[in-house]
Order: structure tokens, then sequence, then C-alpha cells
């Protein structure tokens, strides 16, 4: 802990948890105590009934600098006792190492300033992501000499492609949020001080639609990059559709709500 101010905020209003990596002073470094707080945190809202989406966000300037080289090192002391494998953050059957657990609600990351190697890594463990103008990411293991294993070779390159990735990963060179809208590795980019209403406002429409077919489409998504072929992953999605049951009932309700909001949406 950093002392007086807890390392991780939590705000939940109209069914959207506001997750807020809360150690600005040394740029929302990854520490012991900051991940496995993030790590409960997201698992709470997880399991919360009164939560159907998450944002993730830093308290500015920075989204987060990286895991907490001076803990690492040994600098400083360590911010909390280890937990036993399985009950915080760590490597899954996969080998991928969590920064957050796997839940069956969107993760939406808002970034508001560097996001930097484990920074870069837990900004690509969310679901999306949006960016504030002064968003900047890289990917630095190289420039201090250490090896990624949070997914930066897998997810990065599955977000811009495979040669933008090994560029950033072997130069270390920052990218500014107007290119990393253009590589795709964010979906938008906003002014900052319209980050979060901008961030809650994607993660509201998503609380307002059908929370079955919400998490539903969410978990075949994730199954889709285990797919071996387009067919495979044909074949997945039509199996999703025939499994699907689906109250008559319940879909005439929601009919004329989706039908005035696709309305609204549609118009010039």
């Amino acid at each position: 802990m950093n002392g007086t101010a807890p390392v991780l905020l939590v705000d939940i209003e109209d069914r959207v948890a506001t997750v807020t990596l809360n150690r600005p002073e040394a740029r929302n470094a990854l520490s012991r105590a900051l991940t496995y707080a993030l790590w409960d945190a997201v698992l709470a809202a997880g399991s919360d009934p009164d939560v159907d989406a998450v944002v993730l966000t830093g308290a500015d300037p920075a989204f987060s600098a990286g895991v907490d080289l001076k803990e690492v090192s040994g600098e400083v002391p360590v911010s909390a006792e280890e937990r036993p494998p399985g009950e915080g953050p760590g490597r899954d059957a996969s080998g991928l190492y969590r920064f957050v657990p796997v839940i069956p609600k969107p993760v939406i990351g808002a970034i508001n300033g560097v996001a930097v190697t484990g920074g870069l890594e837990l900004a690509l463990q969310c679901t999306f992501l949006v960016a504030s103008e002064r968003a900047r990411f890289a990917d630095t293991h190289a420039r201090v000499g250490i090896m990624p294993s949070g997914g930066i070779t897998v997810l990065l390159a599955q977000s811009i492609g495979l040669r933008r990735a090994i560029e950033m990963s072997l130069t270390g060179n920052f990218v500014a949020a107007d290119e990393a809208l253009a590589l795709g590795l964010v979906n938008h980019v906003v002014p900052h001080d319209d980050l979060l209403p901008f961030a809650r406002g994607v993660a509201g429409d998503i609380v307002s639609n059908d929370q079955r077919g919400v998490r539903r489409l969410l978990e075949h998504y994730r199954r889709l990059p285990n797919a071996a072929t387009l067919d495979e992953a044909h074949l997945i999605e039509g199996y999703m559709a025939e499994m699907w049951q689906r109250d008559p009932s319940a879909l005439a309700a929601r009919r004329e709500a989706v039908t005035e909001r696709g309305r609204s949406q549609s118009q010039p």
C-alpha cells in the first residue's frame, strides 16, 4: 500500500463498475498489492449481480508504467504477502500470465496515459480499448532486458498485425493515440476529459442489451482464436446458434425497444 490512499478505487453506477489503478505517484506501476487488489476487484465484478460491464482505467497521468521494477529488484519492500497459486494473478494453463481473471462480462480498458510493457499487457488483456488523446503505448521489454509473459507477443500481434508488433517490441518506440487508432490497437480516441464518460457510455450500450446474449457472444469470441481453420470458426458459430435457446416472450418484450434504438442510431 502507499500509506494512506488505497491502491485501487472501485465505483459502481448504472451496472458499470469503474476500476481505477491508484498509484499516480508511481505512474500506476503494478506492485504486488495493486495486482492483487485489481484481481480481486475484477473477480468481484464478475460475480456481482449488479454489474454487467467493467471499465478499467488509471489515475492520471498514466494508465500503467508496467510491473513495479523497484519492488521486483528488491529496492523497496514487497507490498503484500505472496498468495498461493490460483488465488491471484499468475500463469494459467495456456502459459499466459494473467493480470486480470477471465470473467463473463466485458472489461473495457480506458487508457488515460502511457501504457508501457506490463501496463500494455494489462491493456491487451481487456476486451477492447478506448483511449484519451494523451495515451501512449510501448513495449519496452527489450530496452529493459526482460522477456514478456503477459501476452504481448501474441495479443499485440493479434491486435495490430505481426510485423507492426515486431517493430514495437524490437524498437521499444512509443505509439501515440492517433497511430494506435489507425493500427487497430484501440477502438476510439477521444479528448482526455471525455474519456471516462465515453467509456461508460459504451459500457452503458452493452448494459442495455440482453445480458445472456452479451455473455454468450463474448464467450464465443474468446473461443475463435483457437479455431484452426475458417471452416472450424464458422462451425463454432453455427453450433452456438443451434444450441441457443431463447424464450420467445422475452424476445417479443425487447423487440420494440431494439427497433426504436436501431432507428435512432441509423438516422443521418
